[in-house]
């Protein structure tokens, strides 16, 4: 499983902290983690509006599996991630919403809170967060007897997504203001693990000409 790590500006000066934490969960896997967002707050420009423009490349071009996202409170994070098609994104703030959205809702992103509540033992809290999220098989149910319905529910509602977003996810970005989309993509590291990694051919072409523009 290939995780990225993207954070915007309100949060950047975290970075190190949830980055250490995330990635001595993901290396005890065997799980290439990509810290494709802002590293501290010198770096490229990013609001939680570009993030979700970032996850969804990402994940449609099948880039990275999973991607841990945020901001201040996490929630314009989530709603931001869950606009793109092809993008689930729970919210959690405590191992067990990380473990419940796995077994239950089994989405590819998660969004966190990084000031609300992030005191003494912020750093526990994340690494136990990651833990539950990456630990086990996804989509188990929660409690096991419950496996059925919520599989079913899961699958149902990511129907509901496709026929609401009608749209060709390409036609949906450049739907999109094209100097956002292109402030999403011009990040280094987010190149990098995108252009190294990207499987859809159509999707590597169209950043390249935002790119070039």
């Amino acid at each position: 499983m290939k995780i990225a790590l993207m954070m915007e500006n309100s949060q950047a000066a975290k970075n190190a902290i949830v980055y250490k934490e995330l990635k001595g969960v993901a290396d005890e896997k065997g799980y290439p983690v990509f810290n494709v967002g802002m590293s501290d707050e010198n770096d490229h420009h990013l609001t939680y509006i570009h993030l979700g423009i970032m996850a969804s490349i990402l994940l449609n071009s099948k880039a990275v599996d999973f991607v841990i996202a945020g901001c201040g409170t996490g929630q314009g994070a989530m709603m931001s991630l869950n606009i793109h098609p092809g993008v689930v994104c729970g919210y959690c703030l405590e191992p067990t919403d990380a473990f419940l959205f796995s077994q239950i809702n089994n989405g590819n992103a998660l969004a966190l809170a990084f000031a609300k509540g992030f005191g003494w033992g912020a750093e526990l809290n994340l690494r136990y967060m990651f833990e539950k999220a990456f630990t086990g098989v996804r989509g188990e149910g929660y409690p096991v007897e419950r496996k059925e319905p919520q599989v079913r529910n899961a699958g149902i509602l990511n129907q509901v997504k496709q026929a609401v977003v009608k749209e060709n996810y390409l036609d949906t970005l450049r739907a999109i203001d094209p100097e956002l989309v292109k402030t999403a993509v011009s990040g280094e590291r987010f190149q990098e693990c995108f252009f190294a990694n990207c499987q859809d051919k159509e999707i590597e072409e169209f950043v390249r000409g935002v790119l070039a523009s």
